[in-house]
């Protein structure tokens, strides 16, 4: 019987929704390297602008469209794994048939 190797797809999805609800915590280590700099200068300038007691209003937004993005790029990520892992499922499937149709089984 023909069975489909997802092992490697599987782990990369649990990986990939690990990653998103860490994000979702706002946690930093699911962040790329530029979203991590991106996040430490807006967290600065917030400071910044509190320490001289003015309002961060900027900075929050920021930091919230950055955590927003982080966001969907994950979501994206795993829709796509998702997507690859039923399109193999759907030719382990199709070849399993055609065999069967032939009649070597």
């Amino acid at each position: 019987m023909l069975k489909p190797n997802t092992r490697r797809l599987d782990r990369e999805i649990q990986q990939t929704r690990r990653k998103l609800e860490a994000a979702g915590k706002e946690e930093l280590w699911p962040l790329t390297g530029r979203e991590r700099r991106q996040v430490v200068a807006a967290l600065a300038g917030g400071s910044y602008k509190i320490a001289r007691g003015k309002s961060p209003g900027r900075a929050e937004r920021k930091l919230e469209t950055l955590w927003q993005s982080v966001l969907n790029r994950l979501t994206t990520e795993l829709t796509a794994l998702e997507t690859e892992r039923q399109r193999v499922l759907n030719e382990a499937a199709t070849a399993k048939a055609a065999k069967k149709s032939s009649g070597w089984w």
